[in-house]
């Protein structure tokens, strides 16, 4: 065949081929190989979709980071351009781990080779549904001032985070230190510093030297727990060598409002804790809710008596819980969940009322579907002789459709040391074979009361941004996804399977190298072994390796040489 013989014959069927597919053409001459190759892209391929993600904490990275569909172009909005290992915050306040080590740059994270992702360091102030417009805010300063645009997408996912409730004690905002960024960590170092300085001076007199080496901590869960037990092993391991004239005045106390501090602990956990800190010298004041902050003194209210009681004060550093942001607080009301304390998202992380919003994290509270709502469909499912009655035989094949639908059920029986819901029915039935509607909704009455919601922790920021990301690498180019095996759905409809949190357990690092943890199936585990679990696990859960080997190497550090004190 000749050439022009062969190009009229490739060129007529590229042109007519229906599908505007792909063309390869090849032609081999004599003294030396020519590959021609011809790529048209379809008249039939689907635009892609545009993501746009306002965040960079747990929940937002945890998308972008397992995201894998390139059908999807992406743009992340954050004020903050990095990725940061919050639960190791309390080690930074006082330098056993450097801030620098426990962040990763979020262009680091999106970059791929297959989906097209870009990053702009701008906050969010504005959500526009209606239009489908996200309004954002440099965080640069230009002549002009804060630049101003909009950007549009297809699919939101909110992953804002949320900000410490300071519930409107007055004197807050302005007296007291959050524990929420890395910037406020390094805030707290240096102020550390800052009073053992200031207290060192020797025209400093005795009363003046309690006050301001008299540390508060506002909040017994978590944070505040670990907090304090990271500053008492900096003052009595490092500090006190350096600053020895200190020693008599230092002073560390604890506030709670609630009986225990680690509340959502075991007992155990609990006892313990407040045990180490009374040995510890950590005044632990339970019972004592906060009503006033001054510049100098911290006033409480001892719920016992009533007694409003004064403490002098050299820093306040409050760790009581998280709220909404002010963003969040106007997209609510904007769309009729003003009242709510986050956003409501059905099950699927859909914000209630639109099917191409998302949201997840701290930002979020997820709406699970109660049993009783749809007890009348799962009874006619299990009847299936349509006799007004249950065959628990029946009823054994719907089981595992009903523990998945409704998680509750699973917790609860879980609760009551039972094998599983067949159990639940025998017990109320004195092993009968048949139950009516009646005695099922009897049943299963006490399960939703049992329901709570999911915490705000790290943990289910993450896993909540992995599903994200895997429901959207499962959408295929302009196809519909078939629904679920999952038989009772009720309203919420989806292509899916609903999120469902697995808790992996919980630690509680409560100094001179001893931790408290408690993990899946009622283990519960105390002391310096502990202690190493938590290292293993901190250090495998960093987002990179250059992050985990910097952590090790901090904590090495730190055993050989100390912490640092240096005011920077």
């Amino acid at each position: 065949m000749r050439w022009s013989s062969f190009y009229q014959t490739a060129s007529r069927a590229f042109h007519q081929s229906p599908s505007w597919s792909k063309v390869l053409v090849v032609c081999t001459v004599s003294g030396g190989g020519l590959v021609a190759y011809a790529d048209a892209s379809g008249g039939d391929k689907c635009p892609k979709k545009k993501v746009v993600v306002v965040g960079t904490g747990w929940a937002g990275t945890s998308f972008v980071k397992n995201l894998k569909n390139p059908l999807f172009d992406v743009e992340v909005v954050s004020p903050r351009n990095y990725f940061a290992f919050t639960p190791l915050l309390p080690s930074v306040t006082i330098g056993t781990v450097e801030s620098r080590s426990i962040v990763e740059p979020i262009r680091k994270i999106i970059r791929k080779k297959n989906v097209n992702m870009q990053f702009t360091q701008a906050e969010c102030f504005k959500i526009d549904a209606k239009n489908k417009k996200v309004y954002c805010r440099s965080t640069q300063d230009s002549k002009n001032g804060k630049q101003e645009y909009s950007v549009d997408y297809d699919y939101l996912v909110l992953a804002m985070g949320a900000r410490s409730n300071t519930f409107n004690t007055p004197g807050v905002e302005e007296y007291t230190h959050f524990l929420k960024e890395v910037e406020d960590a390094q805030r707290i170092r240096r102020k550390v510093i800052e009073l053992f300085e200031k207290a060192s001076l020797p025209c400093v007199p005795e009363e003046e030297k309690k006050k301001l080496l008299h540390f508060v901590v506002v909040g017994g869960g978590p944070t505040g727990v670990e907090f304090a037990a990271e500053l008492h092993d900096h003052v009595h391991q490092d500090l006190y060598k350096l600053y020895p004239s200190a020693k008599d005045y230092v002073k560390i106390t604890l506030l709670e409002a609630g009986d225990h501090i680690l509340n959502m602990f075991d007992k155990r956990i609990t006892e313990f804790a407040e045990a180490k800190f009374q040995r510890d010298g950590i005044d632990v004041k339970l019972g004592s809710m906060v009503v006033k902050v001054a510049e100098n003194e911290i006033c409480t209210k001892e719920r016992g008596t009533g007694k409003v009681v004064s403490l002098p004060y050299g820093m306040v550093v409050w760790s009581t819980g998280i709220g909404p942001r002010p963003e969040v607080v106007q997209f609510m009301k904007d769309i009729g969940q003003g009242s709510r304390r986050a956003i409501s998202t059905d099950e699927w992380l859909r914000v209630e009322g639109f099917g191409d919003i998302y949201a997840l994290g701290d930002c979020a509270t997820v709406n699970q579907r109660r049993v009783m709502e749809d007890i009348a469909v799962i009874f006619s499912k299990a009847d299936k002789n349509n006799i007004g009655k249950l065959d628990l035989d029946h009823f054994q094949e719907v089981v595992g459709d009903i523990i998945e639908r409704y998680p509750q059920v699973d917790i609860y029986l879980k609760k009551k040391q039972m094998s599983n819901i067949l159990a639940l029915m025998k017990n109320s039935q004195d092993n009968a074979a048949l139950v009516d509607i009646e005695t099922f909704k009897s049943c299963l009455s006490e399960v939703d009361s049992q329901m709570k919601n999911l915490p705000a922790t790290a943990q289910v920021a993450a896993q909540q941004g992995e599903y994200l990301a895997d429901c959207f690498n499962r959408m295929e180019k302009c196809e519909k996804y078939p629904e679920g095996p999952l038989r009772f759905r009720g309203t919420g409809r989806h292509r899916f399977r609903p999120f469902r949190y697995k808790h992996f357990g919980q630690f509680a690092p409560l100094g001179g190298e001893q931790a408290a943890a408690q993990l899946p199936g009622d283990w519960v585990s105390i002391g310096h072994s502990t202690q190493w679990l938590w290292y293993s696990v901190y250090a495998s859960k960093q987002v990179s390796w250059r992050t985990r080997y910097l952590v090790v190497a901090d904590w090495g550090r730190r055993v050989i040489f100390g912490r640092d004190s240096s005011g920077i």
